[in-house]
């Protein structure tokens, strides 16, 4: 029977839950065990796909077309596996589920209850994903913190295995340690408190992974263990970093993987994180930056920057300049100000790479398609994602097409030149009101066009990549884009629609209807966006 780590947080949301759970995954398995990871919402959300990315933060697509939390990308990241719809636990799914059964006679006529029916139905789900992957752990986190009670079920069904499977179940928290700056001092009360309530659940954690601005010291393990009835070894130092791939090397220098399988009575096998440490190495030793832009709308939350909502894109970013031993540096650029003021699109000389990513709604739409205009213009590499492709052969069929009133019927249904439509299957949709769970989402085939720079980037010629997207390039415009130089680099066998475009005598115009960003690793950057982040570099010594 595979072994189950329940992984919850304290104190406050953000603590760093999911990189904690692909933490520990990852160093899991570098010593040889098989992992797999679930995310539980406890949102009444079937999915994340109705979710604002402003609020919820980025929506992360698996191969099979779940609309998901951004930290099964964080898994798929650091464990380098492809998740599915298995992985993703949303209260709307379990309560949809039990209904269903309900309705369908399957209780038998049983008086169908939150406690046991709801937990049982949770407890099914994480089973059903240990038998289909055949592995030896699975890491469950439990989203939001303890003491709320949206994830007091999904606790109960943790108690609940814990109670018929002892010696397979294991529970970790990660919670806050605040240095409150009038005080100066690292206060454990919020822990103690966060353990209380997790005790009132009926769960006692075997490891409490206490995050903080700086290490633990010994005074505060000591207490932490004495108040919260852990061991001291059984309560690890998490402290800030300046990168989320430092946490697994941070966590083994307590031996935290050793102190795992030793819990379980599992053989402890020597740690093989060797390429891990040499990208931190390569990570804390960069110098020379590269610039990339990043012009886009999901940004501002009151007075805060959301980095969230372009997680993948960013890490992709990341992944790509560490492979040339360089040092990231990105900027947030609203498309909205380009759209109030024209003239300030000149900023745009000042990085060496502009990255136009996906989005809805038309809020920001002209912006980018100036910042789109001046990179072709000027030369600067360019690197469209879904609605960045879309918005790029807008910009192309306006101004060297010569069709003016070009645009997507997005954002104007009327459009003299609906270069951008809706699929006819999509308009029946949308026409219903059926909006969740129903864009062209999850992997799609490509061929790509032999002697363009896909190609090269990809080295194949059939590729699958990640999709989420009810607009395409319309058919009827293509014959013109093509005449007036467009390159049709990647197309869908299946339903002829492009997927890839490029423009020749450019140091690098590539965009995608598909969202690359997805399937980057760090260790296994993602093919396009290496060779943009080449082309950037190539740009910056150019220009210096």
């Amino acid at each position: 029977m595979p072994k189950f780590i329940f992984i919850a947080g304290g104190v406050m949301s953000g603590v760093g839950k999911g990189v904690a759970t692909a933490s520990i995954g990852k160093i899991l398995q570098s010593k040889g065990y098989k992992v797999t990871a679930i995310k539980i919402d406890p949102y009444i959300n079937v999915d994340a796909g109705t979710m604002n990315p402003i609020e919820h933060g980025e929506i992360f697509v698996t191969d099979d077309g779940t609309e998901c939390d951004q930290d099964i990308g964080n898994y798929e990241r650091f464990l380098d596996i492809n998740l599915t719809t298995n992985n993703y636990i949303t209260t709307g799914r379990v309560y949809q589920t039990v209904i269903n059964r309900e309705r369908n006679l399957e209780y038998a006529g049983k008086c169908v209850e939150v406690v046991p029916d709801i937990p049982n139905e949770v407890i099914w789900r994480i089973k059903k994903t240990a038998k289909i992957t055949k592995i030896d752990f699975v890491l469950i986190e439990i989203g939001g913190t303890v003491g709320e009670y949206q994830n007091l079920l999904f606790l109960e069904a943790a108690r609940m295995m814990k109670l018929k499977h002892p010696k397979d179940v294991l529970f970790v928290l990660v919670s806050y340690l605040p240095i409150p700056r009038m005080i100066g001092e690292m206060k454990t009360k919020p822990t103690q408190t966060a353990v209380r309530l997790l005790n009132e659940a009926g769960i006692q954690p075997d490891i409490i992974l206490a995050r903080a601005k700086l290490p633990l010291d010994e005074p505060r393990k000591r207490k932490i263990s004495i108040f919260c009835n852990v061991q001291k070894e059984d309560v690890i130092s998490a402290p800030d970093v300046k990168s989320i791939y430092e946490i697994p090397i941070n966590f083994e220098k307590e031996n935290l993987g050793s102190k795992i399988l030793k819990k379980f009575d599992l053989p402890i096998k020597k740690r093989n994180l060797k390429d891990w440490e040499k990208l931190v190495k390569i990570i804390k030793n960069a110098k020379k930056s590269v610039k990339i832009g990043l012009v886009g709308k999901y940004f501002q939350t009151g007075q805060f920057t959301l980095m969230d909502s372009y997680i993948s894109i960013i890490e992709a970013i990341k992944h790509a300049t560490w492979f040339f031993k360089r040092k990231p540096e990105i900027f947030w650029l609203s498309a909205e100000k380009y759209e109030q003021n024209p003239k300030l699109v000149k900023e745009l000389k000042n990085y060496e790479g502009i990255i136009v990513p996906g989005g809805f709604g038309s809020r920001g739409v002209e912006g980018k398609i100036k910042a789109i205009e001046f990179c072709r213009k000027n030369k600067i590499p360019f690197l469209g994602l879904c609605l960045g492709m879309q918005l790029a052969i807008v910009e192309f069929a306006r101004n060297v097409c010569g069709l003016k009133e070009a645009n997507s019927t997005e954002f104007n249904s009327d459009s003299k030149y609906p270069v951008i439509d809706v699929m006819p299957e999509q308009k029946a949709l949308l026409k219903e009101k059926k909006y969740g769970g129903t864009m062209r989402l999850g992997a799609y085939t490509c061929k790509i066009k032999p002697d363009t720079l896909s190609a090269r980037a990809y080295r194949a010629l059939t590729i699958s990549e990640r999709h989420r997207h009810r607009y395409e390039l319309n058919n009827e415009f293509r014959e013109v884009l093509e005449r007036k130089g467009m390159v049709m680099a990647g197309i869908n066998p299946e339903k002829d629609l492009v997927e890839i475009i490029e423009l020749k005598n450019h140091p690098f115009f590539v965009a995608t209807q598909f969202h690359p960003e997805y399937k980057s690793r760090p260790l296994k950057p993602h093919p396009l966006f290496r060779e943009f982040i080449k082309a950037a570099i190539k740009n910056n010594s150019i220009s210096h």
